[in-house]
């Protein structure tokens, strides 16, 4: 599941993380249907860009999936390097499944993070 509000920069994720061999189940321009959509594919993992026109933040919109879904996976990618600090300081994240990419980066960190989110996430299941 991709959510970004560029088109071009979710196109890109997108045509990338298919040619890798993963199944994008869904995509969006804005949080507004996140848990919806989370509900109705319950992907392997969330890419959320941070800043988003709905007036949600993309740590809003984890929080909201996470609240529901503690062991979902979360990958939240901001071209803004203050958000590190927001986020690091977020006691909600402490032990969840999610992880924070900074823009400009190139797209192989984005499946090396994906992996091992996507890995994560299927090892506290087969534990549980």
């Amino acid at each position: 599941m991709i959510i970004e509000d560029e088109q071009d920069l979710l196109n890109l994720y997108k045509d990338f993380l298919i040619n890798k061999g993963y199944h994008i189940s869904v995509t969006n321009t804005t949080a507004s249907n996140i848990l919806n959509d989370y509900e109705e594919f319950k992907p392997d993992l969330v890419i959320l860009d941070y800043k988003l026109p709905d007036g949600k933040n993309g740590l809003e919109a984890a929080n909201e999936i996470f609240n529901k879904y503690p062991f979902a996976s979360i990958l939240i990618i901001s071209a803004y390097d203050s958000v590190k600090q927001a986020f690091n300081s977020d006691k909600r994240f402490i032990t969840k499944n999610i992880k924070l990419l900074i823009k400009p980066f190139k797209l192989t960190k984005l499946n090396e993070l994906a992996v091992e989110l996507v890995n994560k996430k299927t090892n506290k299941h087969i534990k549980s």
